[in-house]
Parts: C-alpha cells; sequence; structure tokens
C-alpha cells in the first residue's frame, strides 16, 4: 500500500533496497539474569566496522569462560543475530557468549573472514577484565560455513598468515570447537555439494583449476597437528550440501594426531538439523562444552 504510493522510479529504489538490505531479527527477550549488549565493534579491518552482539551473567564476577558463535550463509550471506538466543542460553550457563559479524564473499575473500573471527577471540582477551572472561577458556561454535570457521580457529593458532588486525598482543587460540556441518576439505567439494561450485569460487576467487592452492590453504583439514583443540563435529549422514564425509575425514585426521576428537552423526538428516535432532546436537555441544570449559561444574 505504502509503496504504490510512491512515484515509480522512487518504488523501484524502494524495492531495490529491501531486496539488499539485511533483515534484522526482532529484538529478543533478554532473560532477568542475563545482561545484553549488542552492536558492539570488535574490530574495523578494511574501514569495515565489525561488530558483535553480547550476553553474559548478570551475577557474579568470574571470570567466565566465553565461546564465540559463527553463523552460516556459504561465506557470502547470514547475519549474527540468529545466534543472539544461542548466546543468552550460554549466559545461563555462565558462559560469555558473542556472535560476530564477518567480512562476506565476493566482496571479501578468503581468508578475510578467518580473520575476523581471529579479530574476535582476540578481542575476547583484550576486554576480559571489561566483562568478566577467563582468558584461559575460550571457544567457538559455528554451522555450515560458520562450522568451517571455528574448524579452522581449531586449528590454526599461531599461524600468523591468518591473524589479520586488531589487538595483535593477544592469542587467537580457542580450548575447543563444536562444528555443525562444517567441511573439512575444499578440494573435495565439487561434486559432493549442491552449491560448491557456486559458492566456493566466489570464496577463494576462482575454482579448483585457477586457485587450487587457496582451496588446500582454506581447509581445516589441512592445518591439523597434535597442538589442535578438541573438537566436536555434529552432522547429518544425508547432508547434500557439506557431505558427511568432510565430518569423519576431520574427526579421523585430529584423533590420529592424538587429538580429542568426537563425531556426532544423525542418520538420514540433511544440512540444519531439526527436531527432535536439532535438541539432542544442541544437548551434546552444551555438554561438551561444559566438560572443557567448566571442567570443575558450574
Amino acid at each position: 500500500m505504502f509503496a504504490n504510493s510512491l512515484p515509480r522510479t522512487i518504488r523501484a529504489a524502494f524495492f531495490i533496497l529491501l531486496a539488499v538490505a539485511p533483515l534484522r531479527a526482532a529484538e529478543p527477550v533478554v532473560p532477568e539474569d542475563v545482561v545484553f549488549e549488542r552492536d558492539v565493534e570488535f574490530s574495523n579491518a578494511a574501514d569495515q566496522h565489525l561488530q558483535l552482539d553480547l550476553a553474559r551473567p548478570k551475577n557474579g564476577d568470574g571470570p567466565f569462560p566465553a565461546i564465540v558463535c559463527i553463523h552460516g550463509g556459504g561465506f557470502r550471506a547470514g547475519t549474527r543475530d540468529g545466534y543472539d538466543k544461542l548466546c543468552m542460553t550460554l549466559a545461563q550457563r555462565d558462559y560469555v557468549a558473542v556472535t560476530i559479524t564477518y567480512r562476506l564473499s565476493p566482496g571479501a575473500q578468503f581468508p578475510a573472514a578467518v580473520q575476523d573471527c581471529k579479530a574476535a577471540v582476540r578481542w575476547l582477551r583484550a576486554n576480559a577484565t571489561k566483562y568478566h572472561v577467563d582468558p584461559a577458556r575460550i571457544g567457538a561454535t559455528g554451522g555450515s560455513a560458520g562450522g568451517h570457521l571455528a574448524l579452522f580457529l581449531g586449528v590454526t593458532a599461531g599461524a600468523k598468515e591468518f591473524e589479520g588486525e586488531g589487538n595483535l598482543d593477544q592469542s587467537s587460540a580457542v580450548s575447543c570447537v563444536v562444528s555443525y556441518s562444517g567441511p573439512s576439505d575444499f578440494t573435495k567439494s565439487y561434486g559432493k555439494s549442491v552449491d560448491a561450485a557456486e559458492v566456493l569460487p566466489l570464496f577463494f576467487g576462482g575454482d579448483l583449476t585457477t586457485k587450487l592452492r587457496e582451496h588446500i590453504a582454506g581447509s581445516p583439514l589441512a592445518w591439523v597437528t597434535p597442538h589442535a583443540a578438541p573438537t566436536l563435529c555434529i552432522h547429518g549422514t544425508a547432508d547434500n550440501y557439506v557431505a558427511f564425509e568432510q565430518a569423519q575425514w576431520m574427526v579421523e585426521r585430529l584423533k590420529a594426531c592424538g587429538v580429542e576428537a568426537e563425531l556426532l552423526a544423525f542418520e538420514g538428516a540433511g544440512h540444519g538439523l531439526k527436531g527432535d535432532d536439532a535438541r539432542k546436537a544442541d544437548a551434546a555441544m552444551l555438554a561438551f562444552f561444559d566438560a572443557h570449559l567448566h571442567p570443575g561444574g558450574r
């Protein structure tokens, strides 16, 4: 009704704006025992003011373990506020949790997104006193592309080529990782994923014939060492976006290096768990973080 009353040229611009502007989730209901802060800037890489949302326990001085939540979207879409509710759930379990924005392709190609995730971890450590964070206990989780980025954090501590900018006096290492449907080897994604041929050339600036080195460097599997973080991979066996074997390879490689690793498989589930599968997966995620970040009990 409103749009139809506008002049034609303005109406066209109005609809273009609707098409390209990211939709922001409704303001979340904040539990009484949680402090929630939105739109906190943590990095200004390439003159892009990257922000995070943060949830922390209202009571107690901690220091509390922290978890970085990383959204999915094929490295080219998605917004951080989809994890606001999870962050508040984690805060109620005595975590400081953040959900972050990172630079997207094709405007920003690999390793920009990795650098932004590492900047968020370093920001948490740099602001540990302000937010009552224990800098020795930081975990990461994410789904799909976010799962990949979480896995990458877990295997590239100390790899200077991925550090990026901001608080470089701090470490970007994480203590543990939970990946939902995260890819581990991009060199074997083509032909096994319904959208790899569209998504990966945008992320790497080309396909395997022109950007093989980047596909290898961007694969968490290529960076696994005995120093990798304990990892839980959660994956559906019928995932047609990120093949189930990607999680199998990651867990096998981690175990071969003596790193604690678990694979929670959901038979017949696709990309993005639902219903009971989602509830079981989230319970496993919480138990894994509790075991590694709250070892003395909450």
